[in-house]
């Protein structure tokens, strides 16, 4: 094998790593230090142009980051979803951690060797993550997806926990994953998921967005984003914003303004929301300095006590917070690889990088863990390193020398089929 294996290794063609998620798939070469993109999980979904020949076709094939089939017209990555477009519908391809359209998502993987590696797949060997609670199904029909149509020279699939933990120097943690849609507790036990102990909840930062929407609503703050704004007025004082509106082509989606909405929304929650230390108390919020916030009609104000109220609910003791959740995967594991546990919490995924994430599930856990417990959180000081850490993990794996020969290469592909992804992917 390790004949083979010298095909992948040297430095001459460069391992790829995909680690879709729902927020965003990252791509990029391993041994890099970051992504080379990071691309909505969605596809812009139009109707095709109405006069449709051969000529037509392959300039729209040309347009960058747009293809056309059949009837429809597809557009991926944020420049070309970000526009205003008639009929236009917002979809994604992910759902519950996994992959499930498979036709959008196959649009993205062309796109991404297309304009993002500029390089035909079959050189470079693939290396995916993939969520703790991947079923069989999925897995085999990635494995057949990108050795089949896209021809890579080798395939490998790993637990995004793992390389979480890897990122951060450690084989054995509890990896705690905040992300666009839910946040999870996987414990890692020398390099292999606990599968029995894995607990998520769907409180992620889909969820803060909508309670961030519910409360500026409630506040009748003005959430035209910034698309529908052809110019503002400047305001001194905290009146109302005046802004003249643009001029829009008709039949845009709601799927598509409730996206660009949801990038208002996101935007506000990463610029103001707080997590407090301790359960929210309103006088401890009081005595904090709020922070000003502008919105994209040139409406600003003050937040206070209210942006620490928001976040709360991601740490709800009725609803599996994320404290719960961590205490509750650990007291799943044997008694032995507990401390192990509690001794490298990974926290990671987009969501934790609200300020004060980490410092409060600390303290949740501390009062959750056994007395004797050494608690040892590890979350990376970096907003990159902390929403792109499986990424970074799969990007160290993909260029370790003894890493070379764990892949499964088209060869063994061609003798035992897609099963091989059960018997060399834990």
């Amino acid at each position: 094998m390790s004949g083979s294996g010298m095909l992948y290794g040297g430095d001459e063609i460069g391992a790829l790593v995909f680690d879709p998620g729902h927020h965003s798939l990252r791509v990029g070469y391993a041994q890099d230090d970051t992504p080379k993109a990071d691309i909505p999980s969605v596809v812009g979904v139009g109707p095709a142009d109405p006069v449709m020949n051969s000529d037509l076709e392959t300039k729209a094939d040309n347009n960058i980051g747009s293809s056309t089939h059949r009837s429809n017209k597809y557009y991926v990555d944020t420049t070309h979803i970000n526009v205003a477009r008639p009929n236009m519908e917002i979809q994604s391809y992910m759902k519950d951690g996994m992959i499930e359209n498979w036709d959008l998502f196959e649009k993205v993987i062309d796109y991404v060797y297309a304009k993002v590696v500029q390089s035909e797949s079959m050189y470079h060997p693939v290396l995916f993550s993939e969520s703790a609670w991947n079923v069989r199904n999925n897995r085999e029909r990635l494995t057949e997806l990108m050795l089949e149509k896209y021809n890579v020279p080798a395939f490998f699939l790993v637990k995004n926990a793992v390389l979480a933990a890897f990122a951060n120097g450690r084989a054995t943690a509890l990896v705690v994953d905040s992300g666009a849609t839910h946040t999870s507790a996987v414990p890692v036990h020398e390099g292999y998921v606990l599968s029995q102990a894995v607990v998520k909840s769907p409180l992620g930062g889909d969820y803060l967005s909508l309670q961030c929407r519910h409360y500026l609503e409630s506040q009748n703050i003005d959430l035209t984003p910034t698309y529908a704004i052809a110019s503002k007025d400047v305001i001194k004082e905290r009146d109302t914003a005046r802004f003249t509106p643009k001029e829009l082509p008709e039949k845009l989606t709601a799927s598509w303004q409730q996206y660009m909405l949801k990038g208002l929304l996101q935007d506000f929650q990463m610029s103001a929301v707080q997590v407090l230390e301790t359960p929210y108390d309103e006088r401890t919020a009081a005595a904090i300095p709020a922070v000003h916030y502008e919105f994209p009609n040139g409406y600003h104000q003050d937040f206070g006590p209210e942006r620490f109220k928001l976040a709360e609910s991601l740490f709800d003791h009725n609803m599996l917070g994320a404290g719960q959740l961590a205490s509750a995967s650990v007291g799943m594991c044997d008694a032995d690889v507990r401390l192990s546990l509690y001794g490298s919490v990974v926290v990671t995924g987009g969501n934790s990088l609200l300020p004060g994430f980490a410092e409060r599930l600390n303290r949740d856990l501390q009062h959750r863990a056994p007395s004797n417990t050494r608690l040892k959180m590890i979350s990376a000081n970096g907003s990159v390193e902390r929403r792109f850490g499986a990424w970074i993990g799969g990007s160290i794996l993909g260029s370790i020398g003894t890493f070379q020969q764990m892949w499964i290469s088209s060869q063994e592909y061609e003798e035992s089929g897609k099963s091989q992804v059960e018997r060399k992917c834990p």
